[in-house]
């Protein structure tokens, strides 16, 4: 778009909202702008809005939010926090003789000022103009039409949720049945070896031949996989999670599967160049920062992390440690037991720790041996009320949950005294395979409890996808514990979804289920600080609009009214770049049409 071209635009959408145009037009200075713009939200806009009899209560709530949102926008505090001015680049392209060096905006940004301004002058169009029948009534009638109302919304939910494949689906479980006997064949085993842990690990498929071989690749996907070897990026799939893939990579069922474990080729490029500056850190989380002790991560007062072995059967593309994972065979994955004992002592000596969450890497890696003295050193501790361990083995190779493993982990289960609990990652209603639910219920059966984390990306981000898997977790008897924004880490840019994609899907899809179907909270893992709860609003704000469509938030840490920490500023998904995405996926956009009015 041409100068011209861009200023006719802005002005088209100011013409929302006639009053905040009429400022920006002027040619008054930047800051007697910002003064008469939030004395207009916060004097004019509330008188107008109070004297309107008819505005329904939602789109007064609607209102608000947009309200709050660009007065806290238009701060100097966030400009200075966002190192952008929002209104300085609105004043820009309205009024500077030329946008050279200016940023250009992006559809993205036009899409997010519209339907900021929307959200203002209270035409959202998300709600329809009839009242719903039953607020006309009381009683039985009221009762009746309310009914039929529910029907309908669980009947549209349910319809959604028949667009996905679960791996408990008999169609599928032959398939996969059929996927195995050729694997089987490709490495000349038999299926007594098909259901040893071992014979798994010791055949993790590490090259792109033999991957495409078994279960066939697009030409990126190959040369993705070949580059990352190439790089010496981590990469490895077990045999079993290899035979959840569909044989046809344009058959979009396994698409989730096949982007749990395949780079694409951003990841890879992206990857390289951070291995290759020295000034660059791929550790998002911060946790050099909160590690007092190597293994050992803390964040909170209670609990830690240890870490005692940093591998796992297969290595997941987006997983929050990358930067440290290693190759599945290594022999440096798991750390020595000096250093494993040095990390058990800091625990047995901080007497506030009453949890610890085995994690790493995947601590099932590890041998029966190695499992049950880490354990029975955590067990002495008299301290240590609840050991955790982090897991995506039922998932990725369910064959390593032996009856053997689970007596060993369930001796240290002490009701009343000790808690022994599984948390494990299952991201797809086509990860649960009658064999997942299998080592789901070896644990279930010896009283350990199982508990899911999902990690909302975009490839189970579609309409009532996660609600799906949460439901089928149930049924396998895994409870839903925490719903996760993929971290915003540069090579991982891809997986992400705009925060207020989580928010909808909570309040729009999850919400529609059973309580015990929705039992996750969902959190942003601040990096250094801890977890920030996205269901309280009053944890966040957005502070700005950039001119690529993405927002920017100032994130509350947990501890803010114990501590005097600091918030933490993050650079969200473009939400008009994830709708394309989604477009180009086959959605209907106008599922998604709220999305807008969740910040």
């Amino acid at each position: 778009m041409n100068r011209e071209a861009v200023k006719n635009r802005v002005l088209e959408i100011l013409g929302i909202a006639p009053y905040f145009k009429e400022i920006m037009i002027s040619s008054d200075p930047l800051e007697e702008k910002r003064g008469k713009i939030r004395r207009l939200i916060s004097e004019e806009y509330a008188v107008l809005y109070d004297a309107i009899p008819d505005l329904p209560p939602l789109e007064w709530v609607a209102i608000r939010d947009a309200v709050r949102v660009l007065l806290t926008m238009v701060s100097i505090r966030s400009e200075n926090l966002a190192e952008f001015s929002f209104l300085g680049y609105m004043d820009d392209l309205i009024h500077k003789e030329s946008l050279e060096d200016v940023e250009k905006p992006s559809p993205g940004f036009f899409a997010e000022l519209e339907h900021l301004l929307k959200g203002i002058v209270g035409g959202t169009g998300i709600y329809p103009d009839a009242v719903p029948a039953f607020l006309k009534h009381e009683g039985r009638r009221a009762a009746k039409l309310r009914s039929n109302e529910l029907s309908g919304i669980a009947r549209k939910a349910q319809k959604y949720m028949t667009r996905y494949s679960c791996g408990l689906s008999k169609d599928v479980d032959r398939r996969r049945s059929r996927n195995t006997m050729r694997i089987l064949n490709h490495f000349g085993a038999t299926g007594l070896e098909w259901g040893d842990w071992k014979w798994h690990i010791r055949h993790v498929i590490k090259d792109p031949d033999t991957l495409r071989s078994l279960v066939g690749l697009t030409d990126e996907e190959y040369e993705a996989v070949a580059r990352a070897i190439r790089s010496d990026i981590p990469f490895g799939i077990t045999p079993y999670y290899a035979s959840l893939m569909d044989r046809d990579p344009k058959d979009r069922k396994d698409s989730a599967i096949r982007a749990q474990v395949i780079p694409d080729l951003h990841y890879v490029e992206k990857t390289n160049e951070l291995q290759d500056c020295p000034d660059a850190s791929m550790d998002f989380m911060l946790e050099r920062d909160t590690s007092p002790i190597d293994c050992i991560t803390r964040r909170y007062p209670m609990i830690v992390i240890l870490k005692p072995v940093l591998t796992c059967p297969q290595i997941c593309v987006y997983c929050q440690r990358n930067w440290e994972i290693d190759k599945v065979h290594s022999s440096k994955a798991a750390v020595s037991k000096e250093k494993l004992e040095e990390a058990l002592q800091w625990i047995e000596n901080t007497k506030e720790i009453t949890e610890v969450l085995i994690t790493g890497g995947d601590p099932l890696m590890l041998s029966d041996k190695r499992i049950d003295k880490m354990m029975f050193r955590l067990s002495r501790m008299k301290h240590v009320e609840r050991i955790r361990l982090g897991t995506r083995i039922p998932v990725t190779l369910p064959q390593r949950v032996t009856d053997s493993l689970v007596r060993k982990i369930n001796r240290f289960h002490n009701p009343g005294k000790r808690e022994v609990c599984i948390i494990t990652h299952f991201e797809h209603p086509y990860e649960i395979t009658p064999q997942a639910m299998g080592a789901v219920q070896r644990f279930r059966r010896s009283g350990i409890s199982m508990n899911n984390q999902l990690v909302y990306t975009f490839h189970n981000s579609r309409r009532f996808e996660a609600s799906f898997l949460r439901h089928k977790l149930r049924q396998i008897g895994v409870t839903p514990y925490y719903t996760f924004n993929a971290k915003g880490k540069e090579e991982t840019d891809r997986y992400r979804v705009p925060i207020a994609r989580l928010l909808q899907e909570q309040q729009e899809e999850a919400r529609l289920l059973p309580g015990t179907c929705r039992t996750d909270e969902i959190v942003f893992n601040v990096p250094r600080l801890g977890k920030n709860y996205l269901r309280a609003i009053q944890h966040r704000d957005v502070i700005s609009i950039l001119p690529d469509g993405c927002r920017v938030y100032e994130f509350h840490p947990w501890d803010k009214k114990l501590a005097l920490s600091n918030t933490y500023v993050y650079k969200d998904v473009s939400i008009h770049t994830y709708l394309q995405r989604l477009r180009k996926a086959g959605e209907n956009l106008q599922d998604y049409r709220t999305i807008w009015y969740y910040y």
